[in-house]
């Protein structure tokens, strides 16, 4: 399993990128699934994360991605349903979503 997270523009993956990555992987393994390797969205980044993992599926076989909210995928709703339709339909990996998920 890949995750996928984005961090504010104020956060360079310290203590709250630690923390989300090992919540990501704590729900993985809740979850049956090792996470392999988690994307992480900076505001000045080189190559876009999302771009990097759409492309890891597509070469990789992985089809399943966790996130810690669909928030990490877009602030705006349409954008966010266009992102996971991507994956989801396009790809034909499935989405984990953290936030609200029973434990």
């Amino acid at each position: 399993m890949y995750g996928y997270m984005r961090l504010a523009a104020t956060n360079q993956e310290g203590d709250e990128g630690e923390a989300v990555k090992q919540e990501l992987a704590a729900h993985a393994e809740s979850e049956g699934f090792t996470l392999e390797r988690v994307f992480i969205e900076q505001v000045r980044a080189n190559e876009p994360a999302f771009d990097c993992l759409t492309d890891a599926l597509t070469k990789s076989g992985v089809r399943h991605v966790i996130v810690p909210s669909l928030w990490h995928f877009a602030r705006l709703p349409g954008l966010q349903k266009a992102m996971r339709d991507h994956i989801e339909q396009e790809i034909g990996a499935r989405i984990w979503i953290v936030q609200g998920a029973q434990r």
